[in-house]
Formats: structure tokens, C-alpha cells, sequence
């Protein structure tokens, strides 16, 4: 490792790690490439992890088969930037997510919370909707008048789904989803998700499904109800803010205290990347293009996962498609 850390940073393509759960899908492995265990189907695949069980591998250049999580110990200012300085630990988890069915109604918690009971951080994320069948819905908030009591009320009742606020969604939207908010991803629906690295999630609803053991799966009634809390109209309207966005060249879908996420669509002209110290990654969605970065040429394709070390410098972007990119706060 110690001659490998003497060569300058680069961008980083990236292992993903993917997962099984049960309402996972085919799409992942058939149409981006994504390894599926025994062959079988793909709910999630990680493409920016750098978590002790679950670990990106960069799979280029010189540093090819190194661990990121080694690469941040080693270098942590070149690869994390002004994040490093006031943090440390690194700080997103980046995922494609492939329903073929519907996810647990779950809620998360706040940096604060999660500090103290969990001894972890919080949990805020946002999705990018990649796809969707025709009829796809989400789950997000609660409906209007319904406060804390109210929501553990109908979950005791066994009412919860009449208090939670369904949302029609189609290709190109976005989601902000902040700590607390209930929350779950609906059947036919292929999300990009940008969060805080944090895997802790608490279960409120499950449909009554049974695990690969046979039992049902865990739920997490008495945490979820500590961390709910209800959302204004104009504050679930805040966190609907893409929908309908005129499409652009450009188009920044989400910027909070933790990261920000923007969408770029290249069209043959080079774009300029400007790190401004922080790290960034780059997840193509659609087509193809290039990263020019320090005199080399480095092309990509859909589905590829690459991570942009906080030190580049004069990064330019070139190609045809559809590219998300999250800078890291």
C-alpha cells in the first residue's frame, strides 16, 4: 500500500456490492451490469460504500484492488477534502435500488438520535426516480392533521397505511426524504438514492412478509415512533421540489447540510467539473462520455460508479446521456 499511496489521485471506478432482499428485481443485473448473487435477482446494489462489512473496491489505474476504506486512511485530505477537516468518517452511501415489489414502510432517524441511542449518525436521503412502471407509488409523509399520537394510534389499530400520504411518481423526478419522514419505495420502480452512510432503518410496516427463515420480518414500532414527525403541506412540497422542473443542462435536484446532487445532461459539448475542495461521485444513468482529468482520458459508460477525490483539479466532461453527480458536504 505504501507505494501505491505515492501515485497521484485519479478518478475512481468503483466495485458496487449488491444485495438479495426479497422484493428485489432482475433489472440490475440484466440491463447495468451488476453481479447477482447466485444468479439469482437484485434489490440494491451499493456503488459508493465504505462501510466495515460492505466495501468499495476501486477497479482502475494503479491503485486497482485497493479497498476505498484504505485509501481513507492513508490519504484522507486528498480524497475527502474539506470534509476530512471537519469530519473525518466518510460521508455517503450511494445506491440503485430495483423494486419489484414494495419496500417496508420505515422511518429514520436524526443525527441526534441516532448519536445517542444507536451510538451512529442520522439518516437523510434523497431519491432520483430512474424509472417507473405507469401505476408506481411511493409512500411519503403523513397525511394532513396526522401528528405523532395519531400515527402510533393507527399503528396499534392496525390502520397505519389510512395515515400515510401516497405519491404517484414517473421517470425524472426527485425525493427529498429528511430524517423522520415515513416513508417507503413502491413496486416498478428503479430509484437512485444519495444518503447520509448510515444503514440504520427503522421498520414500521411490512406487509406482513416473511423473511428466508420463514419468520416475520422485524419491525421497530417503539424507535420509529421516537423519531416520526409530521411535515407541513409547503414542507412536503419543499421535498417534491423537482417534479415538473423544465429539463436543463444542469439541474441541481437536491442540496442540503450533508450533500448535494445534481443532474447533468451531456450532449456532445464539454462541461467543466469544479470540486471546490470537496469530494464528489459521479453515477451515470444513461449513454456514455469521458472524464478528462490530469492530461488522461478516463470513458464511462451506464451504470458505471466513479468516485472524484476532493484533490482534482480541472475536471471536464464530455459525452451523450444522463450523469448524477454528489458532492459530498
Amino acid at each position: 500500500m505504501k507505494r501505491k499511496t505515492m501515485k497521484k489521485l485519479y478518478p475512481l471506478f468503483l466495485s458496487g456490492v449488491t444485495k438479495s432482499p426479497i422484493w428485489g428485481g432482475t433489472r440490475l443485473p440484466r440491463e447495468w451490469n451488476k453481479c447477482a448473487p447466485d444468479g439469482g435477482t437484485v434489490g440494491e446494489s451499493w456503488e459508493l460504500t465504505v462501510r466495515q462489512k460492505e466495501m468499495s473496491i476501486i477497479q482502475n489505474g494503479p491503485l486497482a484492488g485497493t479497498p476505498v476504506g484504505d485509501l481513507l486512511r492513508e490519504r484522507p485530505t486528498e480524497l475527502m477534502g474539506k470534509t476530512a477537516v471537519t469530519g473525518g468518517e466518510f460521508p455517503l452511501l450511494i445506491k440503485l435500488i430495483d423494486a419489484a415489489d414494495r419496500l417496508s414502510v420505515q422511518v429514520h432517524p436524526n443525527d441526534d438520535y441516532a448519536a445517542r441511542v444507536e451510538n451512529d449518525r442520522g439518516k437523510t436521503e434523497m431519491w432520483y426516480i430512474v424509472d417507473a412502471d405507469e401505476d408506481a407509488e411511493i409512500i411519503c409523509g403523513l397525511v394532513d392533521g396526522i401528528d405523532n399520537a395519531a400515527f402510533c394510534a393507527a399503528l396499534q389499530k392496525g390502520e397505519l397505511m389510512s395515515v400515510l400520504k401516497v405519491q404517484k411518481v414517473a421517470a425524472g423526478e426527485t425525493y427529498f426524504i429528511p430524517a423522520g419522514l415515513a416513508h417507503a419505495i413502491g413496486k416498478g420502480i428503479l430509484i437512485a438514492e444519495i444518503q447520509q452512510n448510515c444503514d440504520l432503518t427503522y421498520r414500521v410496516y411490512d406487509y406482513d412478509r416473511r423473511g428466508a427463515d420463514g419468520s416475520l420480518r422485524e419491525l421497530h414500532i417503539a424507535k420509529a415512533c421516537d423519531v416520526i414527525r409530521p411535515f407541513g403541506e409547503d414542507e412536503i412540497d419543499a421535498i417534491r421540489y423537482s417534479r415538473g422542473l423544465p429539463e436543463s443542462r444542469e439541474t441541481v435536484l437536491a442540496d442540503c447540510e450533508y450533500f448535494r446532487t445534481e443532474k447533468l445532461n451531456l450532449s456532445g459539448n464539454a462541461h467543466t467539473l469544479a470540486q471546490n475542495g470537496y469530494l464528489s461521485h459521479l453515477l451515470c444513468l444513461e449513454g456514455d462520455g469521458a472524464i478528462e482529468c490530469n492530461g488522461a482520458s478516463y470513458p464511462f459508460q451506464r451504470g458505471d460508479s466513479i468516485l472524484l477525490p476532493a484533490c482534482l483539479e480541472n475536471i471536464t466532461l464530455t459525452g451523450t446521456g444522463t450523469v448524477l453527480i454528489a458532492t459530498a458536504y
